[in-house]
């Protein structure tokens, strides 16, 4: 019998291309509140974090220190961007369309974040309720908590799943796991070494598109 495999899906980056756009919202709060220079360049080193961990690096590399208080406003910011102009990684729905077997969403991001980018970006129907959140466990990416988690809704047993991730932070979490982990580099957001990157944090493929993905997974033996 066949061995039965399931899906974890990163949302930002790998299912929507939302990695410029949440750049440029993290940017014009910290300038709204007095604290310029938070540039993409910064921004890219948190990719993959959960919200809170990223104003910690940000502080880190910077010294701004954001007001606590006003955590919702980088929400807002991003919201208004993503309503305008969010869109699903190119080819993402056709690869979702023909893909067979369980999938989930596994996300740094908050619950309501990854519900709004699936759905202006036509993608919920794909998922249901298998939308799990870094919120929902105690420690976010790099730490494997939340895909342990989401294999468990699943039903699935670690060494089954395959993650498919953007961040060597979340690959580093597929990896401790104990998961196949695909590094997916067709977003936005991509640069000159981030498949190197991938690959050093423990991906066993990197794929620059869906196609790429398609092969690696029937080589795994999942239709797609």
């Amino acid at each position: 019998m066949a061995r039965s495999r399931s899906i974890i899906f990163d949302c930002d980056g790998v299912l929507v291309d939302s990695e410029p756009l949440a750049a440029r919202a993290y940017e014009r709060v910290y300038e709204k509140h007095g604290m310029p220079g938070v540039h993409g360049g910064i921004i890219a080193q948190c990719i993959g974090m959960k919200q809170s961990d990223i104003i910690v690096r940000i502080r880190e590399l910077t010294g701004h220190q954001f007001p606590p208080a006003a955590g919702g406003d980088i929400w807002a910011e991003t919201k208004i961007l993503f309503s305008e102009e969010l869109k699903p990684t190119p080819g993402v729905t056709a690869f979702l369309e023909t893909l067979a077997g369980d999938r989930c969403v596994a996300s740094s991001s908050s619950v309501e974040r990854i519900d709004h980018s699936l759905a202006v970006t036509g993608l919920a129907r794909f998922f249901g309720d298998a939308i799990y959140s870094s919120s929902m466990v105690k420690n976010g990416k790099p730490a494997p908590d939340i895909f342990l988690f989401a294999a468990d809704k699943m039903g699935a047993n670690p060494a089954d799943c395959i993650v498919i991730e953007d961040s060597p932070f979340g690959i580093q979490g597929a990896v401790a796991a104990g998961m196949t982990a695909i590094g997916y580099t067709g977003g936005g957001h991509t640069y000159a070494e981030h498949a190197a990157r991938l690959t050093a944090a423990g991906a066993d493929f990197v794929c620059a598109d869906w196609h790429e993905v398609s092969r690696q997974l029937s080589g795994l033996g999942i239709p797609a």
